[in-house]
Order: C-alpha cells, then structure tokens, then sequence
C-alpha cells in the first residue's frame, strides 16, 4: 500500500515541512554530484553505530547524526521519505507550530538514530535517512489523527486500486511491519554489517514520536480566533 494524499485540512502554511524536503532534496543532489567520491564521503560523514560508542566523540557523533538526516541511498530512498514527510507533516507542524514542530522531528531523528545504534552497536556501516525522524512525525500524526482518510494505492496481482484508508490503519499496519521485520532481523547472523533498511531506528522514532506529542502541547486543541469586539454600541 502506498499512501497518496489524506483529506486533513491545515489552517497554516507549513513551512519547516518544505523547508525540509528542499533541504533533503538539495543534499541528494549533492550526494548525486559526488559520483565515486560518494562512498568515501559517507563513511566519513554519516553516522556510524561502531563509532559511536568510542568515547571522546560526542560531538563529531552529534554532528554525524545530523548530517545523516539529510542523506539518502537512492532515488526511490527520498522519494519514499519525502511522500511520507509531505502528506503527514503538515497537520503536525499545523498543530505544533513551526518551532516546536522543528525541534520535535530533530529529537525523534535523533532518538531514531540513537535506537538503531543500540541494536546494532557493532555495525561498521552508514546509517543514513530522514525515516527515523519522519517515523516520529507518523507515530505523532496517529495519535493526532486516528480517523482522517488517505487515499492509497493498493497492488492487487496485476490491477491497482485507489482506496481512502483510516490513518490508524496506514500507519499501524506500517507500524507493526517495522516491529516484526526488526525482531526477525535480530536473529540472522552477520547482520551488523549487512545493509538493508534500520527497522529499529523507525520503531525508535515512531514510539518517541508517540510520546513527545503530548509533552510538545499536540493535544490542546488550538483555539478559534474570535472577532475583535465592535467598536460601536447597539440600542
């Protein structure tokens, strides 16, 4: 399933959300620009779980984290995450406001990063994406959201459908999917230097995303702005 668009109306215009996806846009270029250079370039400047328990590095690590945000391992990589960021973000930011809402999907990033480094603390390999920081802003907009309709692409064999699916179960079938890969991957052998996708670091940002919504203010229902009072009197 492939979600498209949902029907959740937003009152403000989100601009951390753009600014985002033109920022992870714009470091995909310039990962795209470095040709043979890449490789090189991301194991120096990702995030690398191994290293980041050597001590006396936490803010070469904090750094990394970062960095790592921005950077994708492929077109259908960002294109993915950035679908996600646009159809869900807005709402959330909508809700927190541009600061907060900047601050909170940082914190789930780096709470995802930090979830993936304790699963996998050995592994040697780069951990790049914004998909732990976006996991955050899904697991905040279930919560926010259980009901709102998206409308979603669905494979059946050979014919696709479109179909306007509950948030809570798009993002909890997407949930759950992240939560039985993880564990299955903990059993296979040599998976700390094997690429593939960071399950642990999706759950890590969704769960937090899921509790740092409340303590953000996301549940206080943003009040109507009233008419200002007339500046006359009736009789």
């Amino acid at each position: 399933m492939l979600p498209l668009r949902d029907d959740n109306p937003r009152r403000t215009t989100p601009f951390v959300t753009y600014l985002l996806i033109a920022l992870n846009v714009l470091a995909f270029l310039w990962e795209l620009s470095l040709g043979e250079r890449l490789q090189p370039a991301l194991f120096q400047l990702a995030f690398i779980p191994a290293r980041y328990w050597i001590p006396g590095n936490w803010i070469f690590d904090l750094l990394t984290i970062v960095i790592s945000m921005f950077l994708h391992g492929g077109l259908m990589h960002i294109g993915s995450n950035m679908l996600y960021l646009w159809i869900f973000g807005d709402n959330v930011e909508d809700r927190l406001g541009h600061g907060k809402y900047l601050l909170f999907y940082l914190l789930c990033g780096f709470g995802a990063t930090l979830a993936h480094a304790i699963f996998s603390p050995a592994s040697r390999l780069p951990s790049i994406g914004a998909s732990g920081a976006i996991a955050g802003v899904l697991g905040a907009y279930l919560l926010l959201y259980p009901h709102a309709r998206v409308m979603t692409l669905i494979p059946i064999f050979f014919f696709i459908t479109f179909r306007e699916i509950p948030a809570v179960i798009i993002l909890g079938l997407w949930f759950v999917l992240q939560l039985f890969s993880g564990v299955g991957s903990l059993g296979v052998p040599d998976a700390q230097d094997m690429g593939g996708v960071a399950y642990f670091a999706h759950i890590g940002g969704f769960v937090l995303g899921m509790l740092l919504i409340g303590l953000f203010g996301g549940f206080r229902r943003q009040r109507q702005r009233q008419p200002p009072p007339p500046w006359w009197t009736e009789r």
